[in-house]
């Protein structure tokens, strides 16, 4: 089949940890606040049994924010920032600890309402899919529509929908029209509607790519589409600079991979700026944490445990590293993930900065039981905090 003919689709759970809390607080909603405390930061109840809430401006530790809602990031506060940094920016906001069983718990019910309609589905994690509805009989707008209100049916929760004709253009549309919206484009949209966007709503441009390219004089998807392909591998090297010209393109043959079984779940970020691992240790700390958080969220999610922990690491001048170790026994719990991976760090020299850091877990085997740790995942990470990141 024509690559130009398939209708992927990439649902994308709007603000999903905060909202799953905002069903539980409804007095917040309209509120900014941030995911990502610790268990002191659970709600108490005042006299008058009206509930009160911890706020950023009383925080004090080393988490970061593992999600927000709207109103919290129209005040510059987002996913991955420190919490003592959004304090700053936001100090009435609202801070709510992490529910990952909640999480979990709802992930599995939009997807499950998801396959009612369209069964194609590729899981990317606790809050999004992908979903091939090539060979469906109805119109984009109808199964979108459909599919919007079976995830609101099944959770009371909204979600964003990107329909294009390949993963890579579904991505970036599911963020245009947030929250609760529905983006539907061919490839004969994209001088108008993908063209005029900055090169990071590419996923898989991260700032410092985007920085080179606007150096080159590049800073549009659309004046990418316009530059030389050898030009680009000149500069970024044959393989990436090659997927740069043909993703500005809107070119991905990338499969929606529905039945095999993933030899790996991980978690990456790209820096903002590049981070020094002496000199901003605490910023790579809590990022580090976060991030080990996430994968066990996603394993757990999955059914899964792993006995290979890895990390990646990209330094400045693009060079990547990775390292991992086998333990005797599969884990899926973030403080076992995170004391793996840190004695992993531990054998890289950390000399120059970072531009990127990842956390991987592989060797996978279905899980036989769940853990239920009272525990959150922050309050164990915080005993754990001695690795070079």
């Amino acid at each position: 089949m024509d690559a130009s003919n398939r209708r992927i689709a990439h649902l994308d759970m709007d603000a999903f940890y905060a909202s799953v809390e905002l069903l539980r607080y409804p007095e917040l909603r309209g509120q900014p606040m941030v995911v990502g405390g610790r268990r002191a930061d659970q709600p108490g109840t005042a006299a008058d049994g009206t509930r009160q809430f911890a706020r950023l401006r009383d925080y004090r530790g080393r988490g970061v924010i593992t999600t927000s809602t709207y109103e919290a990031r129209a005040l510059g506060v987002s996913s991955g920032m420190g919490l003592m940094k959004a304090s700053r920016l936001a100090p009435d906001a609202i801070l709510l600890p992490a529910d990952f069983a909640a999480y979990r718990h709802y992930s599995g019910l939009f997807k499950a309402a998801v396959m009612t309609i369209a069964p194609q589905i590729e899981d990317r994690g606790i809050d999004e899919i992908y979903i091939d509805l090539t060979e469906s009989p109805l119109d984009s707008l109808t199964l979108a529509t459909r599919i919007k209100q079976a995830v609101r049916d099944a959770t009371q929760l909204s979600c964003s929908i990107g329909i294009t004709p390949n993963k890579l253009l579904s991505k970036i549309c599911s963020d245009l029209e947030k929250p609760d919206g529905i983006t539907i484009l061919g490839m004969d949209d994209l001088p108008i509607r993908i063209w005029p966007m900055p090169v990071r709503k590419i996923n898989g441009i991260g700032p410092k790519a985007a920085e080179k390219l606007a150096a080159l004089g590049i800073t549009t998807i659309g004046q990418l589409a316009a530059a030389d392909s050898v030009f680009l591998q000149m500069h970024f090297g044959r393989s990436f600079g090659a997927w740069l010209h043909a993703a500005a393109h809107g070119i991905d043959d990338s499969p929606v991979v529905t039945h095999a079984e993933p030899k790996s779940i991980s978690r990456e970020t790209t820096f903002e700026r590049d981070l020094h691992p002496r000199g901003d240790r605490l910023t790579l700390g809590e990022i580090f944490s976060d991030l080990c958080v996430r994968v066990a969220a996603d394993l757990k999610n999955s059914g899964y445990v792993g006995r290979t922990i890895g990390i990646k690491l990209r330094f400045d001048d693009f060079q990547t590293v990775t390292r991992d170790v086998t333990l005797p026994a599969a884990v899926s719990d973030p403080a076992a993930i995170r004391r793996a991976a840190g004695g992993c760090l531990k054998r890289v020299p950390l000399a120059r900065k970072l531009r990127l850091l990842g956390v991987r877990v592989s060797a996978l085997q279905p899980a036989d039981a769940w853990q239920t740790e009272e525990e959150s995942p922050q309050q164990e990470l915080a005993l754990h905090g001695d690795d070079p990141a």
